[in-house]
């Protein structure tokens, strides 16, 4: 029997838009909550669960490419993209998907590809600007 795929155990193996780095994420839960556990390197990132289905419906809703902008959580995201949904106060939990204080950022870069994973969106694929649609 072939081991489920997005388990601590058994990872989903991705790479960022542009290809350039590989990196896992699995689900786990923390405090009672699903969550996302995004290892690139050394660096452990967490994400609100919700978000893949809370993306997928605004991308549905909004219709056409959206540019990803991932950033920092110390750096402004640009306007108009996913991370700057992703951390906004008009999204469905009123703020940073992204967990662990100091790391909350690149929302853009790591979720998207399991996005595309799951088969819930369309990705470009350039060394810069890359964006996403509802798939």
């Amino acid at each position: 029997m072939e081991k489920e795929v997005g388990t601590k155990d058994n990872p989903w193996k991705l790479k960022t838009p542009p290809g350039t780095s590989e990196f896992t994420m699995h689900k786990d839960e923390k405090e009672g909550k699903a969550i996302l556990v995004c290892t690139v390197g050394k660096t452990i990132l967490h994400y609100d669960y919700r978000c893949l289905a809370e993306l997928h419906a605004m991308l549905k809703k909004q219709g056409d490419w959206m540019e990803l902008g991932s950033a920092d959580e110390q750096k402004p995201a640009k306007e108009g993209t996913v991370e700057a949904w992703g951390r906004s106060e008009k999204n469905p939990i009123g703020g940073w998907y992204g967990l662990k204080k100091g790391l909350r950022g690149r929302f853009g870069m790591y979720v998207p590809p399991l996005m595309e994973k799951l088969g819930l969106a369309e990705l470009t694929h350039d060394a810069k600007g890359n964006k996403m649609k509802f798939k």
